[in-house]
């Protein structure tokens, strides 16, 4: 056991420090999960589509308001009716002007008209009140989608932070292991010179050394691939390679899948968004119903008429009241039938998001435990392929063991390792995983993965 735990920090070390310069400041977990959740293009266009949410409820609530406007009218000409109906709105109707002549050929008249108008729903069978607690439940299932999204970003910073880390250490194993070969083809050219080991061994252990140099280029490739990905979750392309924290092996807590389940179901942010949405779109349905009910609305309108912009003239105004009633509903029929139909699918949606959620946490339960007993394999599996690698060194040493015995002593040992790491890598995946699936994979909760 003391062996391993000094090969595991040496192997933590070298992990650390490949293709870094010393000293190099490390990049924790929950700094590039801070980095992501303020730079990923998904995490801003949840933050847009929540402002636009915001801004319905706001429109909404305009419908609540009167209208009033302001015009300024300037006009000229001489037809008759113009020409009389402006004279007296101008109050400056003369005794000429009611002669037969002046009736039928005006000379033309020029009119400066101020305006103020104003407009009412004052009542509306209640439809604006739903149609703004419509509004107002799409902007919390906004919300609650934009939530579903920051930790959806939070879970590929960890799974790709995760790469990272499990590259770093792939090229770790890569480079002990040509050294290793390299020291081993020296070994056996000794062993040639002595008299001790035949040409063929020679050979193998030449082929072992061009292996090993392989898997060493393809280890380094994973690094830059994960790197690669690890910039894409950040949303930062140009952050350079730097030194991570290391997370070691953890025991996570574990809890019933009962228990699970229920917390998907209370706080996963996907799935109440589209119990939100469903709200949505039943006050929605309710709205097009009493959109069929009578209107009140009040009006008022004061207008003042000029000969010249800054002459005296006339002024005048009215006010009243309206009620009406659509006869021919033909629209609102079709617009009541588009919302029932979209009511079905958001329901439809809803029980089956309920299904994939209870599917997710089932398999991310599973994956968990598998993650953790494989974890707990992998140790063991460790110890036992270093002490049968130490003990075949000896043996091949002595005369009583041949090479292609040690060269598969030393593969068993190198995927010993590299089983460990990738345990390591699945047991904190599996776990944010599990987190991300109950929907409680905050940056607090992926932080303490470290």
């Amino acid at each position: 056991m003391q062996g391993f735990l000094r090969t595991s920090r040496w192997l933590v070390l070298l992990s650390c420090m490949a293709g870094l310069g010393a000293g190099a400041q490390q990049l924790t977990l929950r700094q590039a999960i801070d980095q992501a959740l303020g730079a990923n293009p998904q995490a801003k266009l949840a933050s847009a589509g929540s402002s636009e949410a915001k801004a319905g409820v706001s429109l909404a609530k305009t419908q609540l308001l009167p209208q009033i406007n302001f015009t300024e009218d300037i006009s000229r000409g001489d037809d008759p009716v113009y020409v009389f109906g402006s004279k007296l709105r101008q109050q400056s109707f003369t005794q000429t002007d009611f002669s037969l002549n002046s009736l039928n050929r005006p000379l033309p008249v020029g009119n400066f008209a101020t305006r103020l108008s104003g407009q009412w729903l004052a009542f509306d069978s209640f439809k604006t009140e739903r149609t703004i607690k419509s509004a107002g439940l799409m902007q919390k299932s906004a919300d609650s989608s934009a939530n579903a999204v920051n930790q959806k970003i939070v879970f590929d910073v960890v799974q790709a932070y995760q790469a990272v880390l499990y590259a770093e250490r792939q090229v770790a194993i890569a480079q002990h292991e040509e050294e290793t070969a390299e020291a081993l083809l020296s070994s056996v050219d000794d062993h040639v010179k002595a008299g001790l080991a035949v040409e063929s061994d020679r050979m193998q252990a030449q082929v072992n050394v061009a292996a090993r140099k392989q898997e060493l280029i393809a280890a380094q490739g994973g690094l830059e691939m994960a790197w690669a990905q690890l910039r894409v979750a950040m949303g930062a392309p140009d952050q350079q390679e730097t030194a991570l924290a290391p997370i070691e092996a953890h025991t996570f807590p574990q809890m019933p899948l009962n228990a699970e389940l229920d917390t998907a179901f209370k706080l996963r942010p996907d799935l109440t968004a589209v119990g939100q949405a469903q709200a949505a779109q039943a006050a929605a349905l309710s709205a097009a119903k009493l959109d069929f009910g009578p209107q009140v609305s009040a009006y008022g309108n004061w207008e003042q008429d000029r000969g010249t912009f800054a002459g005296s003239g006339g002024n005048n105004w009215v006010a009243g009241v309206q009620v009406g009633i659509d006869l021919l509903p033909f629209g609102k029929r079709a617009q009541l039938a588009k919302e029932a139909a979209t009511k079905a699918r958001v329901d439809a949606q809803l029980s089956a998001y309920q299904q994939q959620v209870r599917l997710q946490v089932t398999q991310a339960h599973i994956q968990r435990q598998t993650a953790q007993q494989s974890l707990e394999t992998a140790r063991a599996s460790v110890d036992q392929s270093a002490e049968s690698l130490r003990i075949l060194k000896n043996r091949y040493s002595a005369g009583l063991a041949t090479i292609t015995d040690l060269l598969r002593a030393e593969d068993a040992e190198r995927q010993s390792q590299t089983s460990y790491w990738q345990a390591v890598y699945g047991n904190a995946v599996s776990y944010a995983q599990l987190l991300f699936a109950q929907g409680t994979l905050t940056p607090d909760a992926a932080g303490g993965l470290q």
